[in-house]
């Protein structure tokens, strides 16, 4: 029996303790190396600027609304439009029997006929008595009765007149007409229906729904913390920003509204406030009453700092914090503060600084304090490193 260690000539059987001694060392000798530093990969920080949104939800809500009630009463003779239709200012929408109005209105007239009728007569008696008056033809109190009778029927004509005007109204009432332009609803009443002067319920609506209103809500903390932002400089207040509409569906809109006003009060019993976003909707593709999200840039971060979601976890207690690479080439462990999503990054408020190092794969192999080789992502692996990775993965084959 003989052995190929270098410590070690041929042996015969009976040296059998210094064989021993010798197979030890030999296989001591023979042990793989003790592993290099764990390969990560890593991003480094660098502040950008970013527009930092909210998506609130919300709700469509027509421009003008306008429910039509009749001002006079009467029975429906003729409903004049169709339904679902668009409708424009000053169009009829129904007509009521109005023969009776007609005839209060003929009748106004005639008395209009004869009050100037008898102010003729009054002004040329007025007229002949002043004459006589001249030449004391007649007497002085008779010339005033003459001329007070010719006032008066300057004020029956006058009256007479309203009453002309007025039952014209009346008879105009008669005829309904939509007092804005827009899309009329579906009718609430039917040919034969009576209706009364200014009833409860509407006899149809007509809404204006280009442009549309979308009311959205925000929590005022939310408000306050945003405020902050701004009075620190963290966030440069964005004014006039389009606002982006997103559907149901989570298709976006194709018109960008405009942020019209946001409330002054806030609702006690949800602690949020209303904003109002105005809307171009010429496709009519947005109704009253559709559920919506409103996209609302809240303002600019100069310095912003964005880490990839790879590279962001969270812990027992749903804290967030990251791994990176410190100034001695080990995996440190940081909590950080993280508040929203901007696409497929974290957006940082603290606990990260510009330079940091933060490992976004590799992670599954390092525990806090090991030494670690780090490589940038999106940049390849240096030759000699490669080379060097593939020589100790065939070692340990």
């Amino acid at each position: 029996m003989s052995f190929t260690c270098p410590y070690m000539r041929p042996l015969k059987a009976g040296a059998l303790v210094f064989a021993l001694v010798a197979l030890t060392a030999c296989g001591s000798h023979a042990a793989a190396p003790q592993a290099g530093p764990a390969e990560v990969t890593v991003v480094t920080l660098k502040p950008q600027p970013v527009t930092v949104s909210r998506e609130l939800p919300g709700r469509t809500q027509a421009f003008l609304i306008a429910e039509v009630r009749p001002q006079v009463n009467g029975v429906i003779k003729q409903r004049l439009f169709v339904e679902g239709a668009l409708v424009k200012a000053g169009q009829p929408l129904y007509q009521l029997e109005d023969a009776q109005y007609r005839a209060d209105h003929n009748s106004a007239k005639a008395a209009l006929a004869k009050a100037k009728a008898a102010l003729y007569s009054a002004e040329l008696n007025a007229k002949r008595s002043s004459e006589l008056a001249r030449i004391d033809a007649v007497s002085k109190q008779d010339d005033e009765t003459a001329t007070a009778a010719w006032r008066q029927a300057e004020a029956d004509v006058a009256a007479a007149q309203a009453s002309v005007e007025s039952t014209k109204v009346t008879l105009d009432f008669a005829h309904i007409v939509s007092p804005i332009t827009g899309r009329i609803g579906k009718s609430n009443v039917t040919q034969g229906a009576l209706v009364t002067a200014n009833q409860a319920d509407p006899m149809a609506r007509v809404q204006q729904i280009d442009p549309v209103y979308v009311d959205v809500t925000q929590s005022s903390g939310e408000l306050l913390a945003l405020r902050k932002q701004i009075a620190s400089g963290a966030l440069k207040q964005a004014d006039g920003t389009p606002v982006k509409i997103l559907l149901e569906d989570g298709s976006r809109y194709a018109h960008d509204g405009k942020l019209q006003f946001s409330d002054v009060s806030v609702d006690p019993t949800t602690g949020s406030f209303a904003l109002r976003v105005i809307v171009p909707n010429p496709e009519h593709i947005l109704m009253p009453g559709m559920y919506v999200r409103a996209v609302v840039d809240k303002g600019t971060s100069p310095q912003a700092l964005l880490v990839p979601q790879a590279g962001i976890t969270r812990d027992a207690k749903g804290g967030a914090t990251a791994m990176v690479v410190d100034h001695d080439g080990k995996a440190a462990l940081r909590d950080v503060q993280v508040s929203r999503t901007m696409g497929d990054k974290w957006l940082v408020d603290g606990g990260l600084a510009a330079g940091d190092k933060v490992i976004v794969e590799g992670l599954q192999m390092i525990q806090p304090g090991m030494p670690v080789h780090a490589t940038e992502a999106g940049v390849a692996a240096a030759p000699a490193r490669t080379a060097a990775a593939a020589s100790n993965a065939a070692a340990a084959h």
